[in-house]
Parts: C-alpha cells; structure tokens; sequence
C-alpha cells in the first residue's frame, strides 16, 4: 500500500508498504505510486476458468451430444476444445507478461493497433460484449434452476427471464457493496 504526504522539505514522500510489512521511503524518485499485485495463482486460474468455461459447460453439452454421434466423440470433442482453450490461456498470459499494463484487452489492442480501435474495443465490450455474456449467463442459470420444477417440459419464458433479472439486479448488488472493508470494483 503507498501513502503519499508532504514533508518539511515539500518534496513528495512516497510511502511504499512491502508484503512484510516494511515501509520503504521513497523520496522524490521517478518510480511514482504504483498498484499493488495481489493475485496469486489460484486467483489467476479462478479468473481464466470463469471465463473461458463460464455457463458454455451448461448450455453445449445437449448440442455436443446431439451431434457428435457417440459419447466418446462428444468427449473427444470436449478434451480437444479443452486443449483449445488452454492455449488460448497461455498465450493471454504471455501477453500478460509481456504487455505488464492494467486494462487487458483494451490494453493489448492499444499496443498493438494503437488508440483509436483500443478505445472503440472498449466502447462494443461496454455496450455489446459484457451485456450479452452475462445476459447468457443469467438466462442459462435460471433455466437450470427453473428445470427441476418443471420435469416433464421447459419453464415457461416468463419465469426464466424473471429470475434471469432478479440474478442480474443481485449480481450487479452485490458487485457494489463493501467486502472486508473496501469496496469491489
């Protein structure tokens, strides 16, 4: 954690805060405030499954089964997608390490191709890419939920989309409130 205050001599004090607890004093040097690297590597694996599988695991497998022809070719396709998406992990990690700026995707597509189509990637994830996803993630876990009661047919539309909405206005709830003191971004 870095604390920043003025000292007698108004030359700025950076207070940096270790993992040990240290403080190292910095004053007036170039390295500036920077965040503090908090994900491990379970937080790491947690991010990258919750994104590549996220509620796909719930939705294909009717579909990879219908046409796949046999239970093994449906897990020979499941392994093989697998291995597709590992590679698709390493190599955003490798742009993780080699690109060591926040931001992602914005960021990546800002070094590579340069402000203007960075800034329009940002504007279709806001408006387009994230609604989208977690409007699939939300249909798909109310049809889950809902399935049970109905054994025998599919929920009706209107229960789903209920509580597709209730899971949204809840998820975006709970995404503002205070965790352990600080607030979730």
């Amino acid at each position: 954690m870095a604390k920043v205050s003025a000292s007698e001599s108004l030359t700025p004090v950076i207070t940096i805060v270790g993992p040990n607890g240290d403080d190292e004093t910095d004053r007036g040097s170039s390295r500036g405030v920077r965040l503090k690297k908090e994900l491990g590597l379970m937080n790491g694996v947690a991010i990258i499954v919750g994104v590549i599988v996220g509620s796909g695991i719930f939705v294909s497998p009717n579909f990879a089964l219908r046409y796949a022809g046999s239970k093994g070719m449906a897990l020979i396709v499941w392994i093989l997608s697998g291995i597709l998406c590992m590679v698709g992990a390493l190599c955003y990690t490798e742009l993780g390490t080699m690109i060591p700026k926040s931001g992602g995707d914005y960021a990546y597509i800002g070094e590579a191709f340069g402000p203007l189509p960075s800034f329009l990637y940002l504007w279709v994830a806001l408006f387009i890419l994230m609604p989208t996803g977690n409007a699939i993630t939300a249909l798909t876990f109310a049809q889950n939920i809902l399935q049970p009661l109905w054994p025998v047919c599919t929920p009706p539309s209107a229960a789903v989309k209920l509580i597709a909405a209730l899971v949204t206005l809840a998820n975006e709830h709970a995404s503002h409130q205070r965790v352990g003191g600080h607030r979730r971004s």
